[in-house]
């Protein structure tokens, strides 16, 4: 899926966005598409005050970088989903997300303060619903339970998977899956957090692979599951 193709100089945004998102077989209808918009002036706006994304970044790279690469996430994400995004910076992967798709049902956790109350400005600025903000670490029982009846977890922000496993793993229920958001380098990563996975009884369910539209930079959605729990898709199937 996905297939490299040059930015025009001076291109707007909502342009950059369809090119990108019809080149990754996504489809963005007009309401899509204006709420990105928004969100992405508004993420313009306050990075002047708060660190959300790397100061004179080209318009092509925040499209590619933040939200194409988040929306890779929608063809995994079924109706209803309840997604917990762990670390979430400026929303992504998840608000993006729920920016296109109002079914879902959102927990972004983010322990920066700054980073929350843009985060809180977005959710009020784009009118959607459903979507919990966590001031804190993922670890704290009191704020998320481990019982808490997410059916899909993911993270940009933490490193390697062993990391987002263990952290992600407390959640382990019937159903859920774990989505590691990954470069071309996740099969050296796989291996090295097999103790990992082997002590929490996951097993890797599907492998979903991309090309990012603009720079060609590959990008790969692993999916882990209990072990006794994938059924439907072949362990290690490609997609």
């Amino acid at each position: 899926m996905g297939s490299k193709t040059e930015p025009g100089r001076g291109e707007a945004f909502p342009d950059l966005l369809l090119r990108g998102a019809a080149a990754l077989g996504l489809e963005l209808d007009r309401e899509a598409v204006a709420a990105l918009a928004l969100y992405h002036r508004e993420l313009q706006r306050w990075s002047g005050k708060v660190n959300l994304i790397a100061r004179n970044t080209p318009e092509a790279q925040i499209v590619e970088s933040h939200f194409l690469d988040s929306l890779t996430l929608l063809p995994l994400l079924p109706t209803g989903a309840r997604l917990l995004d762990i670390g979430t910076g400026a929303g992504f992967p998840g608000l993006a997300c729920k920016a296109v798709r109002s079914d879902l049902r959102l927990t972004l956790v983010e322990p920066r303060l700054k980073r929350v109350s843009f985060l809180r400005h977005i959710v009020r600025t784009l009118g959607v619903t459903g979507v919990t903000i966590v001031a804190g670490r993922i670890e704290d029982e009191r704020q998320l339970p481990s019982t808490a009846p997410f059916t899909h977890a993911t993270s940009r922000a933490v490193a390697d998977i062993a990391g987002f496993l263990t952290m992600a793993g407390r959640f382990a229920q019937p159903g859920l899956r774990l989505i590691c958001m990954k470069g071309p380098k996740w099969q050296e990563e796989i291996a090295a957090a097999d103790p990992v996975i082997t002590t929490l009884g996951l097993k890797l369910e599907q492998v979903c692979e991309t090309t990012l539209p603009f720079s060609g930079a590959m990008r790969a959605l692993l999916v882990f599951a209990a072990a006794d729990d994938v059924a439907l898709a072949k362990s290690g199937a490609i997609c």
